[in-house]
């Protein structure tokens, strides 16, 4: 018996390490969600926020393409991007309160426009609703050195405000918020 015992607990473990390798977890989401918060220094309190998903380029024709020119696109895939304020900052000739909003966007080849929309927790575009806007403004479109593969969101910030750099394909534009 004491030599069946050690053996069995062999074979126990090795079923139990079985079935844990044997549990499935749903596929990844395609387009996994991503955030950029903007602070002047680690040490200080944040500016802003973005929270989007990351769809990939897999080798399509992005802007004109994927997303149409001319049309409100979400800025990412599956939710549409959320933009978070935590100090007045001003966007244009608009100020910006604390609060959370949606960032959409309607690309073109030489400039973008920027929406800042107060209706939140919406899915894509599909929902959009103009009366909802807060902002609007119209920045150019630049080429990137390289292509980037996933829709890229950094903040550059400074003493002056933040900048939100959006980048995908060959393209980004930069939008600028300045602090009130």
């Amino acid at each position: 018996m004491k030599k069946l015992l050690p053996i069995f607990f062999i074979a126990l473990s090795i079923f139990s390490f079985q079935n844990l390798q044997a549990q499935n977890f749903p596929e990844m989401d395609a387009s996994p969600m991503d955030l950029a918060m903007a602070r002047p220094d680690k040490k200080s309190q944040p500016l802003a926020r973005v929270i989007y998903s990351r769809p990939q380029k897999k080798g399509r024709d992005i802007f004109g393409g994927v997303v149409p020119y001319g049309e409100v696109w979400r800025t990412g895939a599956n939710e549409a991007t959320e933009l978070d304020i935590y100090v007045p900052l001003k966007l244009g000739s608009t100020i910006l309160k604390p609060g959370t909003y949606t960032l959409y966007t309607i690309p073109d080849e030489d400039n973008w426009t920027i929406i800042i929309n107060s209706d939140t927790n919406v899915w894509g575009a599909f929902s959009y609703k103009k009366e909802k806007d807060v902002a609007r403004i119209t920045v150019p479109c630049e080429q990137a050195v390289a292509p980037i593969e996933s829709l890229s969101m950094i903040f550059k910030t400074d003493g002056k405000g933040t900048v939100l750099m959006i980048g995908w394909d060959d393209h980004y534009v930069e939008i600028p918020f300045k602090k009130v």
